[in-house]
C-alpha cells in the first residue's frame, strides 16, 4: 500500500489574478470549504495518512491557520516551501526526504474529483508496488489536455500533451501513483522550453519501461481543474448542487477520518470549536 502522499499547492495562480495576488489559490473557497480540502480528501480516501503539502514561499502561515498538523484528522501533515515553481516532478525532488524508501501518490492542489466508485478506484491505485499509475478521464476537447492512448491491458502506449491530431479522448488527470524510482527519474529530467521539468517526460520514462498503467474515473465521475475563473465557478456550482440535494458534504475531512476510525468523537468536538458557528460545524455535529 502507498502510505505517503503529496499535495502540490505551489504555483502562481496567474490565471486567477488579481484574486491570487494576496491569497494562494488553494485557500480560496470552493462553495463552503477551502479548495485544499478537496485534494486532501482524495488522499485520505486512498487511506494515505502521511502527507506533505508543498506551498509557495511566504504562504506557510496561511495554511497552518487552517490545517495545523493533521492531528485533529488522525493524519500527519508536513509542509515544505517551494521557492519557484519548477514543474510538477520537482515535487519528488523537494519531497525526497519525506518519501524516503516508500512509494508515493501525488495530487495537484487545484484538482477536484468526484464519483460513485471513487473510493474503490483510489484504494486499487494505492496498492501499486512498482511502476506508475495515472487516473484517466474521458473529455470532450482532448486537444486542451495531456492525453493517453491505452491497449486492452490498461497499459499506456502513447502520451501527448495537447495533441493537435486526435490521439484519444482520455485526459491524464492531476492524480498520480509512483514507485520509489520516481525520485531518481525526476532528477534526470531536463527543463522544457517553458523552463520547467514536465510530468509528461516523467510518465514517458515509465512508459518506455512498460510500467505505466491506467485507472479510470468512470462514467458519472467528475474531474474538474479549478485553475481558471470559469472552471473555478463551475466547480463551486457543482459542489453546491450536490451537497444541497443530498445533504452530504463532499471533502469533509473530519467525516472521512471518523469513518476510517482515525479519530474519535472528541476530535470532532474540537473541530467544531475550532471552526466556530458555521454550516460546516453544524454538519459535523450531526455526525456525532
Amino acid at each position: 500500500m502507498i502510505k505517503k502522499g503529496i499535495v502540490l499547492s505551489g504555483g502562481k495562480g496567474t490565471r486567477m489574478s488579481p484574486l491570487t495576488k494576496a491569497v494562494n489559490k488553494q485557500l480560496l473557497p470552493i462553495y463552503d470549504k477551502p479548495l485544499i480540502f478537496y485534494p486532501l480528501s482524495i488522499l485520505m480516501l486512498a487511506k494515505i495518512r502521511d502527507i506533505l503539502i508543498i506551498v509557495n514561499k511566504g504562504q506557510l502561515e496561511q495554511y497552518k491557520k487552517i490545517i495545523p498538523d493533521g492531528k485533529n484528522l488522525g493524519i500527519k501533515i508536513t509542509y515544505k516551501e517551494q521557492d519557484t515553481p519548477k514543474g510538477l516532478p520537482d515535487a519528488f525532488i523537494l519531497g525526497e526526504k519525506f518519501i524516503g524508501n516508500e512509494n508515493v501518490a501525488m495530487i495537484l492542489g487545484d484538482n477536484f474529483f468526484y464519483g460513485q466508485n471513487l473510493s474503490t478506484t483510489l484504494l486499487n491505485s494505492s496498492k501499486l508496488t512498482k511502476g506508475a499509475k495515472v487516473l484517466l478521464h474521458k473529455v470532450n476537447k482532448p486537444e486542451l489536455f495531456g492525453v493517453a492512448k491505452i491497449n486492452n491491458q490498461k497499459k499506456i502506449i502513447s502520451i501527448k500533451e495537447k495533441p493537435k491530431k486526435y490521439l484519444s479522448d482520455l485526459a491524464i488527470t492531476g492524480l498520480y501513483f509512483f514507485d520509489n524510482k520516481v525520485i531518481n527519474y525526476s532528477k534526470r529530467l531536463k527543463p522544457s522550453k517553458r523552463g520547467e521539468i514536465e510530468i509528461v517526460d516523467l510518465l514517458n520514462i515509465y512508459k518506455s519501461k512498460k510500467s505505466l498503467f491506467a485507472e479510470f474515473l468512470g462514467r458519472g465521475g467528475a474531474w474538474l481543474d479549478t485553475g481558471s475563473m470559469d472552471d473555478y465557478y463551475k466547480t463551486t456550482a457543482f459542489v453546491s448542487a450536490i451537497e444541497n440535494r443530498q445533504g452530504l458534504k463532499i471533502a469533509c475531512l473530519e467525516e472521512i477520518a471518523f469513518n476510517n476510525n482515525w479519530i474519535k468523537k472528541k476530535h470532532i468536538k474540537n473541530s467544531i470549536k475550532f471552526y466556530g458557528n458555521c454550516e460546516y460545524s453544524n454538519y459535523l455535529s450531526k455526525l456525532i
